[in-house]
């Protein structure tokens, strides 16, 4: 790892320059995946089986990085590792199993493109919380970006999860057609399942205060702002009565 610490703000700076120009491509070019895999033209897995694969590799590639640290029994550290796990562990294996994508395909482009981001991510991540990063003391969890950071994280997982829940009832009320969804943050947006993900990673970021935390939370908007426009747009064209007063991510806004 020492051998990699000059060279890693560096990885970090043109890691998080890209998820800018994806965001910039993504605005024009939609991820066949979902509702949208109908447009690509890449060989179809089971949607379960991708979602399982792709998510699972940061879920045990940041294990790894934890396990294989001289940080194990630091507080700060175990804390971090718990708060990344527990939304890696919900996307991975509990979230696949109840989202009712049973008999879905998925491109094994996208399950591709889902393993580097998660590949990337998680490397960049666990090199700087567990090896090259500042090992913090316990003082570190009463200080005010990390207590603050932690309340955002957790309000934005509880905004990815009820949303995703109130997503999943509509397709066990309707089976594949698709409804208005209605409640929540659904009364502002369009896709604030999206918007409570990004939220997570944003306080995720403010936890660690790093520029690999800060690289993260960029990627995660990168790929879902661009797509909740898109599902946006398509809920405007799809249903005539879709709510005016409705944006896309963010309340009042966009």
């Amino acid at each position: 790892m020492s051998a990699l610490a000059p060279w890693f703000d560096v990885l970090v700076i043109g890691w998080t320059i890209i998820a800018a120009i994806a965001f910039v491509a993504l605005r024009f070019l939609r991820a066949a995946y979902g509702r949208y895999t109908a447009q690509s033209r890449a060989p179809l897995i089971p949607a379960a089986v991708g979602w399982v694969a792709m998510e699972l590799v940061a879920t045990l590639l940041f294990a790894l990085f934890f396990f294989t640290s001289e940080r194990v029994t630091h507080t700060p550290s175990l804390v971090l590792f718990a708060l990344f796990e527990l939304h890696y562990i919900h996307r991975s294996l509990i979230y696949p199993l109840r989202a009712r994508i049973r008999g879905r395909k998925m491109p094994i482009s996208i399950l591709a493109l889902g393993t580097l981001f998660n590949l990337v991510n998680a490397s960049l991540l666990g090199t700087w919380l567990f090896h090259l990063g500042p090992a913090r003391d316990a003082s570190w969890l009463l200080d005010p970006r990390f207590v603050i950071g932690a309340l955002v994280f957790f309000f934005g997982m509880v905004v990815n999860i009820d949303s995703d829940n109130r997503l999943r009832a509509l397709r066990r009320d309707n089976g594949a057609d698709y409804k208005i969804p209605r409640g929540g943050l659904f009364r502002w947006v369009s896709c604030p399942n999206y918007l409570g993900e990004i939220v997570e990673w944003c306080g995720f970021a403010l936890c660690t205060w790093s520029m690999a935390g800060l690289s993260f939370a960029a990627w995660t908007f990168a790929n879902l702002a661009p797509r909740a426009f898109s599902h946006h747009r398509w809920y405007r064209e799809t249903f005539e009565d879709y709510p005016e007063e409705r944006k896309a991510l963010f309340p009042y806004i966009v």
